[in-house]
């Protein structure tokens, strides 16, 4: 079984902007860089073989500041990203939540589905599960990482997790539990 701790990267200049960033690598605001050197103490209890996170650097800004002190291996890698919203890429947050359930199987303009997102999320698990099966790990992503999570590791459908109010916590640490029975018996479901 791995274990997996997830967050989400902190505050960027486009969350205060009320823009839905996508896949434009903006950087952390400054209020960002403070949340998350609260995160990384926050974490600082929980033993961590390795460290996750997106490539886009508000999530990679966000793991090195809350744990390079740690020296925990911090690895960046592109199948934790936000959904592509392709055309819709920065419109106001709004405008793009409004898409989110008609984007669970139908792609955004130019973009991603939901479900093209929880299958490169899958892919990432599968490894992460063969290297670090029996140990703990941190994710550091976004909305639709946390989502591909809840769907891999849970037994809610992409459609209720999506219709499900978005849920947010003063300390934004969210722990999931994955066999490799778990994500196979997904993959025969075909859900």
């Amino acid at each position: 079984m791995l274990t997996i701790y997830y967050s989400p990267h902190m505050a960027s200049v486009d969350n205060e902007a009320g823009r839905a960033s996508g896949h434009a690598d903006v950087p952390l605001a400054a209020s960002g860089q403070q949340q998350a050197r609260e995160l990384g103490e926050q974490y600082a209890s929980i033993p961590l073989a390795a460290v996750f996170c997106s490539d886009l650097q508000r999530a990679t800004a966000t793991s090195e500041i809350a744990f390079s002190a740690r020296g925990i291996p911090l690895v960046c890698d592109a199948r934790l990203r936000e959904y592509d919203y392709g055309a819709m890429t920065q419109y106001p947050v709004a405008q793009v939540e409004a898409e989110f359930a008609r984007r669970i199987a139908e792609p955004f303009p130019n973009g991603e589905s939901l479900l093209m997102v929880a299958q490169r999320v899958e892919a990432f698990l599968r490894d992460v599960l063969r290297d670090y099966d029996g140990q703990t790990v941190c994710v550091i992503g976004h909305r639709a990482t946390r989502w591909a999570l809840e769907y891999w590791c849970g037994d809610a459908s992409l459609d209720d997790i999506v219709r499900a109010p978005w849920q947010w916590r003063e300390i934004p640490i969210w722990r999931y539990e994955l066999n490799p029975d778990d994500l196979d018996w997904r993959a025969c479901a075909g859900s």
